[in-house]
């Protein structure tokens, strides 16, 4: 079931949404968790390897326990199926991250197209989507490549 939202606004780091159903808060967690989803979906489905994916980064990068972490990637796809409209909201919100968070989002973002081992072109055409509408300048999607290669290929 979709829901309508009826108005939003930005409450410094924090997203506010009213819905037909009510107020629903977003932050920086579930702005990463929803820009995964995003990628992930580029190719049509999220596939296993994408979604153990994203449930480690999401972990790993707030410290969260894994139930929190499944908890808030379920509620991200949810949220972003149940309303339309939601991803134009969430780039108000994605434009208020740091340089630093920019290029965590990026680089995350990038191990998420890899982990099924087929980089899409789909999936890499939602990456830019995301570098474009969250504001990620060219320097700062270079670092992400940097820092993804340099976290990802067998050591010397």
């Amino acid at each position: 079931m979709t829901e309508a939202i009826i108005s939003s606004r930005l409450e410094g780091v924090t997203l506010v949404v009213e819905t037909d159903s009510g107020t629903e808060t977003y932050d920086s967690q579930f702005l990463v968790a929803a820009l995964l989803v995003f990628v992930a979906r580029g190719s049509g489905t999220i596939e296993p390897a994408e979604t153990a994916k994203m449930l480690q980064l999401i972990e790993s990068h707030f410290q969260l326990q894994g139930s929190k972490s499944l908890e808030l990637l379920m509620r991200a796809m949810s949220e972003m199926t149940e309303k339309p409209g939601l991803e134009q909201l969430l780039i108000k919100l994605g434009q208020t991250l740091s340089n630093s968070e920019k290029e965590d989002v990026a680089v995350m973002a990038l191990k998420v197209v890899a982990a099924d081992g087929n980089q899409q072109a789909k999936e890499m055409e939602s990456f830019y989507q995301v570098v474009e509408a969250v504001g990620i300048a060219p320097e700062i999607v270079h670092r992400a490549f940097d820092r993804y290669f340099a976290e990802t290929q067998p050591g010397d």
